[in-house]
């Protein structure tokens, strides 16, 4: 039975109830006429605390909360892929449709639609025995996803009768197991799972291959692992929405989870109009058909926002475990602390630092916790990689999120202000980024791209890594009194920094760049290094190889040689070799 209880006290979307023993922890509760979705989030001997995901405006004392007996939680089915939702999974389209452009309160929608039906294929049969994650039906959930309909963890039984192939609709029974207590349950299409709970699998496995972006400074220089978790932290305006866009266009995962946490309203709208009207360079479909996006924007309540990105990542784990690849786009998780924050000063928690709770970093790693490469129930092997945006105010990357967010993640690309006012793009910076997954990647570089791939990208960072010390010197007494030998460093770097790491995401070849093509533009240009070195160790003045234009010619080699020519990289070293002979 249902407990139900009266509104003792309001404090923005925190309310308490009391005398109330019968709610449990995390049991989503409605509160009020309205109906409003809330949780329960802490109880004591004389009151319970909700937060409200929804405004409470106009909520009064004396209305009645009613619990569910049950967590809050995302139901998982055909129709999530090309869906947007809002950060507790009800459906802004459906709900747009209704209410227009203001979404009204309380209001009972169903996640996903209940009346489609979808053509059906049962995969196992009468006496077939079923374990838990064990996939039962599949369905073409967009022309680039099979849906591949699961038995929920914790139920295993003998399939004592199957419907035969055809059209169906989510709450359908479309298949009747018998579990080891002898009793015999329904099996619909979908099923229900709560956020807050990881999904479990079998084994965690080791992160051996990469997540190729197209995005040279990302792949060649900082790669990410597939199952990796990755930190995009930068100030105003240095690019965080506009790198996780071509990381979710570009990406070679399946499945693009993308979570605007707290994001302003026009940056969402610009996501959508893109996302509509991409063709997925994968499949030649729309990018739409292997996308979902869950739009909490700055305006919408902050308790959603901070149950937003549980949602995203419950769905991607979802996916994973039908054995694909998912990257999960969170930004920003600033937001999301914030979120916490306000919630954290409600309650009249003790803050830490910056008046965040001091359960920050817990919460954080609970989220970066469950990305991962594993074996799923079913034997496949799946994946969540998880990129979170981080928004230090002022850039100070000493700030609290930013810090905890470097203990989770292995992946840091740090976005720097001054490259990105420079029109420099991605504005990573390669001196304070790094990546802890380039040992673990090596062998898949050096067996799938080129044996020497590792070693180059090892040396183009040092070349970056040297030439910033030698800035340092310019700066005192500029660069005209140094050796030639540290004059060529200077002068490669800005060909690394320029023909390589810049990026024209507008250009048709330079938006995305095979790995390959990356690795041929670090051959040539540490071609051109060791040729013009091997001048100045001649005490051969590097004019002469600087007044052929060879250099300003590499940095335009992104443009001048297509995608699909490796072979006229032959022609540039050809060139090179020319060059430092005369």
């Amino acid at each position: 039975m249902n407990t139900t209880a009266k509104i003792y006290g309001i404090n923005g979307p925190v309310i308490t109830i009391k005398n109330a023993a019968g709610f449990s922890m995390q049991e989503m509760v409605f509160v009020g006429k309205l109906r409003l979705i809330g949780e329960v989030i802490g109880i004591n001997s004389d009151l319970t605390t909700i937060q409200v995901y929804e405004s409470t405006t106009s909520l009064r004392a004396g209305e009645e909360v009613i619990g569910t007996d049950m967590p809050i939680s995302v139901t998982l089915g055909p129709g999530i892929i090309g869906g947007i939702f809002d950060g507790i999974q009800r459906p802004l389209k459906k709900i747009g449709e209704r209410d227009g452009y203001f979404i009204s309160r309380g209001g009972s929608y169903d996640s996903l639609d209940t009346d489609k039906e979808w053509e059906v294929k049962l995969v196992v049969k009468k006496g077939d025995k079923l374990k838990s994650g064990g996939i039962y039906a599949v369905c073409g959930e967009t022309p680039s996803v099979e849906h591949r309909c699961m038995l929920p963890p914790g139920m295993d039984g003998e399939v004592v009768f199957t419907a035969p192939d055809g059209k169906y609709k989510i709450n359908d029974t479309v298949l009747k197991l018998r579990t080891p207590q002898g009793e015999e349950k329904d099996v619909t299409l979908c099923h229900k799972w709560p956020i807050r709970t990881p999904r479990p699998s079998l084994e965690k496995l080791e992160l051996s291959q990469p997540l190729l972006t197209g995005q040279r400074v990302l792949d060649s220089m900082f790669p990410l692992a597939k199952g990796g978790t990755a930190a995009v932290p930068g100030g105003f305006g240095t690019g965080k929405t506009m790198i996780q866009h071509q990381i979710a266009k570009w990406c070679d995962a399946d499945i693009i989870i993308y979570v605007g946490c707290g994001e302003r309203g026009n940056e969402m709208t610009q996501v959508l109009d893109e996302f509509g009207e991409l063709v997925d360079p994968r499949s030649g479909k729309k990018l739409t058909d292997r996308t979902v996006l869950i739009a909490n924007t700055s305006n919408m309540p902050v308790a959603a926002r901070e149950a937003s990105i549980y949602t995203g990542i419950t769905l991607a784990e979802y996916y994973r475990d039908m054995g694909y690849d998912v990257a999960m786009m969170a930004d920003s998780t600033s937001r999301w602390a914030e979120a916490l924050r306000e919630i954290s000063g409600r309650l009249e928690e003790m803050p830490a630092e910056e008046g965040f709770p001091a359960y920050l970093p817990s919460r954080l790693a609970a989220f970066y916790e469950r990305a991962g490469r594993v074996t799923t129930m079913c034997g496949k092997l799946g994946s969540v990689t998880v990129i979170g945006a981080v928004s230090p105010q002022g850039s100070d990357f000493s700030e609290p999120v930013t810090q905890s967010t470097k203990r989770f993640t292995r992946c840091f690309w740090a976005l720097d202000k001054s490259l990105a006012y420079a029109r420099h793009y991605p504005a990573v910076n390669w001196n304070a980024s790094y990546t802890e997954y380039a040992a673990d990647l090596s062998d898949w570089y050096d067996t799938n791209i080129a044996p020497q791939f590792s070693e180059y990208r090892a040396r183009i960072l040092r070349l970056l890594g040297e030439e910033s010390a030698l800035m340092e010197i310019v700066k005192l007494i500029g660069s005209d009194v140094l050796p030639d030998d540290q004059k060529l460093i200077i002068e490669i770097a800005r060909v690394i920094r320029i023909g390589l790491l810049q990026q024209n995401a507008y250009h048709a070849d330079d938006t995305y760049v095979p790995a390959k093509k990356q690795f041929l533009m670090m051959k040539t240009i540490l071609h051109l290094y060791d040729r013009a070195k091997a001048l100045t160790d001649r005490a051969v003045p590097l004019s002469r190889l600087f007044g052929t234009g060879i250099f300003d010619k590499l940095t335009k080699m992104k443009y001048d040689i297509p995608n699909d020519k490796p072979e006229m990289f032959d022609d540039y070293i050809r060139e090179i070799d020319e060059a430092s002979s005369r």
